[in-house]
This record gives C-alpha cells, structure tokens and sequence, in this order.
C-alpha cells in the first residue's frame, strides 16, 4: 500500500447522475502516478435517500470497474469525506483500494467468515443492522475471531431500509448464491490480515460532569444504588436539581447521559482529567423510577460497574478528535520520519492550512448520527477537524446509529482507522 487509494463522493437526486460524478473522481484518481492504478477492494456509503436503489447502485458500479472484485458498505443518516459531510440529501462515497488478494476477505450473514481457511484475521471493517437481537455479543463474537481482537465500524443508520453492501469474488467466500451483495440484518464487512496496517483510535463526544461512581445493586437495566446509596437521590445531586420543580429538572435529566465502565477495567486505565477513555459506553437514561429511587438506562448493568453523569460538549469533542488525529499522525510518520522531523511533529497540530498526510494510503471515519453538523459548529465541521488535523488523505465514512471499536457497541463516538502506507 505505497499508494493512495482513490475516492470519490458525490450528491444529485438521481442516483446514476450522483454515481457518474463518483466515477469520473475515481478514473481521474487512478491515472494519477501516486494513486492505485489496479484497486481490488471498493468501500461503498450511500445515505438513507439512495436506500432503495442500492442494488441498482452496486450493479452498475461493479459493471463500471470490473477491477474491483470486492465491494463492502452501508447505509447511514449521513456519510462522510474528506472534507465534507452530506445530511438529509441523496449521496454516495466510494473508496477503491488496492490490498494483496491473499490480506482481505469480505464477509456477511449469508456468507461468514470460513473457519477452517489458511486466511487469519488480524482486525476486521464491520457493518452492523441495529436491529439485530444479540448485536453486542455477536460483536463480541466477532473480535474474538480476529488475533488483534480488534473491529471498527458501525451500526448502519437508515430513515427506510436498512442495507448493507457484501459481495465477493473470493472463491473462499461460499454461500451467496443468487443474493446480489445487498443485504438486510446481521454483520457484514471486510476482515483484514496482519499485512494490513492499521491504526485506529476512539474519540469521546461526551463531557463527565460528576464523580465517578460504584454500581452497587442493580436489575438488569435499573440501576437501584450508586455508592451505596439510592440511585435517584444521587443523580438529583450530581445534577443539582430537585424534583420539587418537576419541568426543568426533567429538562435537565433529557440533556443527561451516561458513562459506564466494566468493572474489571475501573482501576487499570489511565485518563485525562475530565475526558472519557476508549473503555467507556456512554449510554441514555431512559427513565426515572421515583418508587425505587433507581434509574433506567439504555445499557444492562452489573454490581461493580463504574458510572459517571455526562453531557455532550462541543469543546471536549473537537479538542478529543484533533488529540486522536495527531496520535495517529505521530505513529504513522514517526516509522518514517527522521528522528528530529518526528520530534517535532510531537507539538500541538496546527489547525490553518492542511497539509499532506505522509504514511496514510486511505482512512475511514465512522461518527455517531447525534455528533454530526451543528454540534461542531456548522455544516461538515467534524470532518473539516479531522482534514485540518490529519492531513489531507483519501477519507470516507458515515454517520452511524452505534460506533464499533475493539469489541464493544459505543454511542457518541468517532472510529477513525487508517490505512498505513508502506514505508
């Protein structure tokens, strides 16, 4: 991967005039001689107005670039580029990639991983449909079967029809029959080898605005006490309300999330103070119990995990997504650097004009539905951070019902992965 991965994004009410423009960004890409000339691998995002027409889209984009054997893809609310976000419009984003045959394999639910195959899984790209019972342990599952132990991805997003795009050329790939590479329910993706480099990082959207506190009795999503104490009582305090003025401490309550840790995890990581780290799931309250002084949350729970009240916050947010792409642009330069260049790519990045990203063929973004647009300060602002930040790379993604990272279903979250190029 010494190369740059083409890409292409486009919006129109027609899907084939949306699918023409993508292709003429992708054709000019490739004839171009530090892009992919010969990409086998194409990921496909289209938002929820083209929902109906993928099949068609897929069918005539496979017919257009015979190259590419292997596409995978989603749908969500809104997808994502370099530089740009596309919401409540009709779009499409395509990345081709050019990877060695024998260090991907394409799966779905009709045609899952092999398990007994010479290819070995080190991480894998994972569409998920939000309705499926089970997701987060066959999420789970799925990191299990990779050496790395590690997915990023997430959960489509859709207004109608949930989709999601598998089609493979692979011979290892069996049981697709007639289906067409769109489908409906389950986990879908790519699964890369350890020839693959990537280097993927979580960032939080979400802000603590209390201490952190011990489960101690709880029913499945009811948590009864924190700290051993009734659970409501605690809140009302955290929050500073009371509901002796029953309007705005609900008002309070609906801006009111929460973080939650594993137990076997609150006394191994380390954090910056006031930010959440990679192991927290922030989750909603979904009801006040007042008989039981306990809260309902959208997350089962366990005695000994960690929960912390939070609320979404801009600043946290973008100085959290500038902070994980300049760790990612630190590894990926760093290998490649001088030890004086690396050195000083260790300062602050600077957020003027972006620059080259040197190391990086490609990169996905995977974002939460809830943090795109306005809640960074405008139109595409999430993805104008992360270009100022990164550097100018080939990027596609989408806005997500549920982020995926490591092995765990996260919400409020940005997954941002990229493709190391070879040194």
């Amino acid at each position: 991967m010494s190369k740059l991965f083409a890409y292409g994004h486009a919006t129109h009410p027609q899907w084939p005039m949306a699918a023409a423009l993508v292709l003429a960004q992708l054709r000019a890409a490739m004839a171009k001689p530090d892009h992919v000339s010969a990409p086998n691998l194409g990921l496909i995002y289209i938002t929820d107005h083209y929902a109906v027409h993928a099949q068609d889209i897929l069918d005539h984009l496979s017919a257009q670039l015979p190259e590419v054997v292997d596409w995978s893809g989603t749908v969500g609310v809104g997808i994502a580029a370099n530089n740009v976000e596309y919401f409540d419009e009709p779009a499409v984003a395509v990345m081709l990639c050019q990877l060695p045959s024998e260090q991907y394999r394409v799966f779905s639910g009709v045609a899952p991983l092999p398990v007994a195959d010479r290819f070995q899984a080190h991480t894998a790209l994972v569409h998920a449909d939000p309705g499926q019972p089970d997701l987060a342990d066959l999420v789970a599952e799925m990191a299990q079967r990779t050496s790395g132990h590690y997915l990023f991805g997430g959960l489509s997003a859709s207004r109608s029809a949930q989709v999601q795009f598998a089609q493979s050329a692979h011979g290892h790939v069996r049981g697709q029959g007639a289906a067409g590479g769109v489908f409906a329910g389950g986990l879908s993706g790519v699964a890369f080898g350890p020839g693959v480099p990537l280097i993927s990082r979580v960032t939080q959207g979400c802000q603590p605005v209390s201490p952190e506190r011990v489960i101690t009795a709880c029913d499945g999503h009811v948590v009864l006490e924190l700290d051993g104490q009734p659970a409501l009582q605690i809140l009302l305090a955290d929050l500073g309300i009371t509901l002796d003025e029953p309007q705005p401490a609900l008002a309070k309550v609906r801006r009111t999330l929460v973080g939650l840790r594993a137990a076997a995890q609150a006394s191994d990581v380390q954090r910056r103070a006031g930010q959440f780290g990679q192991d927290t799931w922030v989750r909603h309250i979904i009801g006040l119990d007042p008989a039981r002084q306990a809260l309902a949350l959208a997350q089962s729970t366990e005695v000994g995990m960690r929960l912390s009240f939070c609320e979404r916050n801009t600043a946290a947010a973008r100085a959290d997504l500038v902070r994980i792409c300049a760790e990612i642009r630190e590894e990926v330069e760093a290998a490649r650097l001088p030890l004086e260049a690396a050195q000083a790519m260790q300062a602050p990045p600077l957020l003027s004009e972006p620059h080259l990203a040197r190391g990086m063929a490609g990169a996905i973004y995977v974002s939460c539905s809830g943090r795109g647009g306005p809640h960074f300060g405008g139109p595409s602002a999430e993805l104008q951070i992360v270009r100022r930040a990164l550097g100018d790379v080939p990027l596609i993604g989408f806005f997500a019902a549920g982020e995926i990272a490591e092995s765990h279903i996260y919400g409020y979250t940005g997954v941002l992965t990229v493709f190391a190029a070879s040194a």
